[in-house]
């Protein structure tokens, strides 16, 4: 225990996105870049110096920390890495290869550090350990940084959430070999925040959390967030009043048991999200983009993410991988990684799975899971299915390859002229592969096959 003391985006082919948006025939923002790290720079000392001198007003400023933390060790070596993201801070800027990418960064830096400086004064802790005394270079560190830091602004860790924000740019930027070494080197930072006894662990946790809201709310690429009213649509209404009532039992649950159930504010986090995309913001949540997940949805969304892969497990173990429907397409599940490899094309149509391809023709069109597909999306997958054909042998799949794969295949068997109407192809189809159509499902078909 701490102490204390559907709507549908068009599809996107695998090789055809970039992760950011790219530059209009611009050079390098070089000048761009120098003013806002002229802006930046001060923003970051006003602030986090009015913060941690604030504080220091304070006396009743406690400190929260695990009993096990108190074993770990000062590890003075590390002073070196944890004063050195001064210098990726502020080079950082000039990695930037297009404005839309410089601003982009630079949004995720000032969130951060509002972000930050709102839990500073929220929820103002400090740092309890004493630290043992250094000499040498590492102690001239220390001195600099004892300097102008006080043992305030703890959570979450300004450090940890800038880190994750300059790890993302300078990865991009970097090759193999010295991608590596900004892995390794970075990872010294990370360990250095708590072993040179700068900040507890709970602040490394809320810090990696701001830094990612950071990431998923300022994404690569153009707004995704668009929101225009609660759904109309009743199951996804229900679906979505569903994952909220989970997301508040667990944060009501880590709230009441305390300890190491403050976990449980994560899969809070991951459900209130998916809440969202059922109810309003649609498949955009997921972040999906090249058959992908963006890294700050993978992180955020991870505990349902892990449910989603669980409940796959469960349901397909007996399930074969793929049956032929006709004229070289097939309809499966989620192909498993050592599967996929043997597809020519691939159509998947899931928002909650990363794509598993091996390389070949890859279209996605995310869909959400349980919700009945629209007669335009239905038409739009009909004719993607058709266009892969060209690439050789197509797998159209979903989860299951129960409900959104079973409505698309129809759609493009009437379409196609590989059925005459929706009953026959319903027929062919459940000879070989078992699904699950509703109503709703038809009325839709009979929409877009009309």
């Amino acid at each position: 225990m701490p102490t204390t003391g559907a709507s549908s985006p068009s599809p996107s082919r695998a090789a055809g996105l970039s992760a950011v948006a790219a530059p209009r025939n611009e050079g390098r923002p070089w000048k761009a870049a120098a003013l806002w790290m002229v802006f930046l720079g001060p923003f970051f000392f006003l602030v986090y110096g009015f913060t941690n001198w604030l504080t220091s007003q304070r006396s009743d400023v406690p400190s929260l920390y695990f009993p096990w933390e108190q074993h770990l060790p000062f590890v003075p070596q590390l002073m070196l890495p944890y004063m050195s993201i001064d210098i990726f801070f502020a080079a950082s800027v000039f990695l930037c290869s297009s404005r839309f990418e410089l601003d982009r960064h630079a949004q995720r830096i000032v969130a951060a550090i509002v972000i930050s400086a709102a839990g500073f004064l929220l929820f103002p802790l400090q740092f309890s350990f004493e630290r043992p005394a250094v000499d040498g270079f590492n102690g001239y560190l220390l001195a600099v940084l004892t300097g102008f830091d006080k043992p305030f602004n703890q959570a979450p860790s300004l450090h940890i959430s800038l880190l994750m924000l300059l790890w993302v740019i300078y990865a991009r930027s970097l090759a193999a070999p010295w991608r590596h070494m900004l892995h390794l080197w970075f990872t010294l930072i990370a360990l250095s925040v708590v072993l040179v006894y700068q900040h507890h662990v709970i602040d490394v946790a809320t810090g990696f959390a701001a830094g990612m809201v950071c990431l998923y709310l300022l994404p690569d690429g153009e707004r995704p967030f668009r929101f225009t009213g609660l759904t109309q649509n009743v199951v996804r209404r229900r679906l979505g009043i569903r994952y909220a009532l989970g997301a508040v039992a667990c944060a009501a649950l880590a709230v009441w048991a305390q300890n190491w159930a403050w976990l449980l504010l994560w899969p809070a986090a991951a459900l209130l999200i998916v809440a969202g995309g059922y109810l309003a913001f649609g498949v955009a949540v997921f972040q999906k983009q090249a058959g992908r997940h963006s890294v700050a949805a993978r992180w955020l969304l991870a505990p349902y993410l892990l449910g989603s892969w669980l409940s796959y497990l469960a349901h397909t173990a007996a399930r074969p991988a793929a049956v032929p429907v006709a004229a070289d397409v097939f309809i499966g599940r989620l192909p498993r990684r050592s599967e996929a490899g043997h597809w020519p094309a691939i159509v998947d149509l899931t928002a909650e799975f990363s794509a598993r391809t091996g390389g070949g023709h890859y279209e996605n069109i995310p869909l959400l899971d349980f919700v009945v597909p629209d007669a335009q999306t239905l038409r739009h997958a009909a004719q993607v299915i058709e266009r892969a054909r060209a690439a050789g042998p197509v797998l159209v799949h979903c989860a299951l390859g129960a409900s959104r794969s079973a409505a698309a295949v129809i759609a493009w068997m009437v379409n196609h002229g590989h059925a005459r109407d929706i009953a026959e192809a319903e027929r062919l189809l459940a000879r070989q592969w078992r699904t699950v159509l509703s109503q709703a499902h038809r009325a839709a078909l009979a929409e877009a096959v009309a």
